[in-house]
């Protein structure tokens, strides 16, 4: 492996071009390749060193990577994991990692097989800030953990083809917070119970929730909030709420102005991580077994409402 670690990159949309301006700030990191099957993204892409191809298996033919980082849709992920396995490249693989819970499994299955390193892009474990309080809650420093709260709510609802390949909104959404409540609290989810608002934008339908919370207990006896939606006029944010027997907090991580620079740091930090982790360095990304918990916990909301 060369000193700046080679990343290709599958998928240029409004996710793979994030990715993009958050890896350009790297001095570790740096996209090589991109493969994106739309001509009028391709021609948008234009950065001195970096290959644009078509084609998946033209981009892995060209050799020349260290990694592979796929952004594109959770529809696809399996078959591109399985495809860049097979090439014997590691992965880090954009969350979900297939919109159903055994499609994440054959995936860390089809990882293992070929014996390559597979990490799932839940880019919140790179947050300084979550790091922190993670680490608060292991020391003990809040005390035994009521209750945790995690929101998500985005400026404005998905397009309708979006929706159509996302899972709906506790795949699309909830396994962010999901696999972020198991890494704070060390917990696993027991009962859970869900509720979707009957209200939303023009473009809502049944079928697609703009909001939704689920009501969880945890396996250690504490108990969760999963608070998701798609319409808020006040921008993108994130936040966490924890209770304990001796001390609270709250983690605004994503927040306007500044929301944006947290997002990109965090995803470089990550970048940097799985570079790192194939370079035989410890870890604390989210493994395939990971992402199969949090599309089960997804599953079994979706059965909850």
């Amino acid at each position: 492996m060369t000193a700046t670690f080679r990343i290709g990159l599958v998928g240029a949309g409004r996710m793979g071009r994030t990715h993009l301006r958050a890896l350009a700030g790297s001095d570790n990191v740096r996209v090589v390749a991109v493969t994106e099957p739309v001509a009028a993204i391709r021609n948008e892409l234009d950065a001195p060193g970096m290959a644009v191809h078509a084609e998946l298996d033209a981009m892995l033919h060209a050799g020349g990577l260290d990694g592979v980082l796929v952004v594109a849709p959770s529809t696809r992920h399996l078959d591109i994991v399985s495809r860049v396995a097979a090439a014997g490249l590691p992965i880090l693989c954009e969350k979900p990692c297939g919109v159903t819970s055994e499609q994440a499994r054959q995936a860390s299955l089809t990882a293992v097989a070929h014996g390559i390193p597979l990490q799932v892009a839940y880019w919140r474990r790179y947050v300084p800030a979550l790091r922190r309080l993670r680490d608060r809650i292991a020391a003990g420093e809040l005390g035994k953990i009521y209750f945790v709260a995690c929101y998500q709510w985005d400026a404005a609802p998905p397009s309708p083809a979006f929706r159509a390949n996302s899972g709906g909104i506790f795949v699309d959404m909830g396994v962010h917070e999901f696999d972020q409540i198991r890494w704070l609290t060390g917990q696993e989810f027991s009962k859970m119970h869900a509720v979707a608002a009957s209200v939303g934008t023009d473009t809502y339908s049944d079928d697609h929730p703009e909001n939704a919370q689920v009501l969880c207990a945890l396996t250690g006896g504490s108990t969760a909030l999963v608070s998701l939606g798609q319409s808020f006029p006040n921008g993108d944010v994130c936040y966490v709420e924890a209770f304990g027997t001796r001390d609270a907090e709250i983690v605004r991580f994503l927040w306007p102005p500044t929301g944006d620079e947290a997002f990109l740091d965090a995803l470089r930090r990550q970048a940097e991580g799985f570079a790192a982790m194939v370079g035989g360095h410890p870890t604390d990304g989210a493994t395939a077994s990971d992402a199969v918990a949090a599309l089960r916990a997804a599953e079994q909301a979706a059965i909850a409402s």
